[in-house]
């Protein structure tokens, strides 16, 4: 892994340990696979932190941008995926 998780200077400690949580989720959906549930917490999660989906565009476009990996086609996956428990994208 040779990039940076994009985050926000005014996101508390945790709450920049929960959007790295979620990233690292998005990794595992690539790379390995995850379970559907962890997936919707984390990204549940996320989304308190980064309400807005302008932000969330442009975080998720960072992190797509410097890892190569789709946040949107993760939880596109996930929210289409009604009788699966994992979620993978190999």
């Amino acid at each position: 892994m040779e990039y940076q998780y994009p985050f926000s200077m005014d996101w508390t400690t945790e709450e920049v340990i929960d959007v790295i949580a979620f990233f690292e989720t998005i990794e595992n959906a690539y790379e390995k696979k995850i379970k559907k549930e962890d997936l919707m917490a984390r990204y549940r999660r996320f989304k308190e932190i980064v309400p807005s989906k302008s932000e969330e565009k442009k975080i998720c476009g960072e992190f797509e941008q410097s890892s190569g990996y789709s946040s949107y086609q993760v939880v596109q996956k996930m929210k289409e995926s009604e009788d699966q428990d994992w979620i993978s994208m190999k």
